[in-house]
């Protein structure tokens, strides 16, 4: 994918977060790395139903600006991304969003490291749950640091979700993963206690997650 298909693929997939209802007002950021190396951010205080190509923005591996429009910023998750590409030189983009269901859950200490949805051991691995940090600081950086090397999908406490891929599409799909996850466990909690899959199940779901 060349540059000018990797901007509009990252417009792209801001305007579903949005419709989606994983993002709202101007809450959300996504990365990807550049084939020869440089990372596209979204800019700060853009609504992300509304964004257009050229509003992305060009950073190195140390998140200064290479490229873009003077009057714009990265976002101010920008160290989260960059954290997340400097433990996992296999992924290629990353996803922050505020999906309902995954934040209602960290707000009522529940969270989806338990083995209960073949679809999502398979696809997302085991989800921890981060320590609360403050949005757009440096504390966000640290939470993921000894987490993401291992995990594909965090929850960040009263926040939103990270997730991340070996491209755009692999990230946004284990997001949307991540929710209806969450929302179904969200329901289950409410009908009685969820039950988990047996050791069995959880080993042959394992495996195939490790063929993938």
């Amino acid at each position: 994918m060349d540059e000018a298909e990797l901007r509009r693929e990252i417009v792209s997939i801001a305007a579903k977060m949005y419709a989606r209802g994983y993002i709202a007002g101007l809450a959300g950021n996504l990365s990807a790395r550049l084939p020869d190396g440089g990372i596209l951010v979204t800019p700060a205080g853009a609504h992300k139903a509304d964004l257009t190509p050229e509003q992305l923005l060009e950073v190195d591996e140390d998140g200064r600006v290479t490229r873009g429009a003077e009057d714009l910023q990265p976002t101010s998750e920008l160290p989260m991304h960059l954290e997340a590409y400097r433990r996992r030189p296999d992924v290629s983009a990353v996803i922050h969003a505020h999906p309902v269901a995954c934040v209602a859950l960290s707000l009522v200490g529940l969270g989806l490291d338990q083995p209960l949805i073949p679809e999502s051991i398979v696809l997302l691995g085991k989800v921890p749950t981060t320590p609360y940090a403050t949005p757009s600081s440096e504390e966000n950086r640290q939470v993921i640091a000894g987490l993401i090397e291992r995990h594909d999908a965090l929850i960040l406490a009263h926040h939103g979700a990270l997730t991340v891929g070996r491209d755009l599409a692999e990230a946004y799909h284990r997001l949307e993963t991540l929710e209806h996850t969450a929302q179904i466990v969200a329901l289950a909690h409410q009908l009685g206690e969820p039950r988990s899959l047996t050791p069995e199940a959880l080993e042959k779901l394992r495996a195939m997650r490790k063929d993938l």
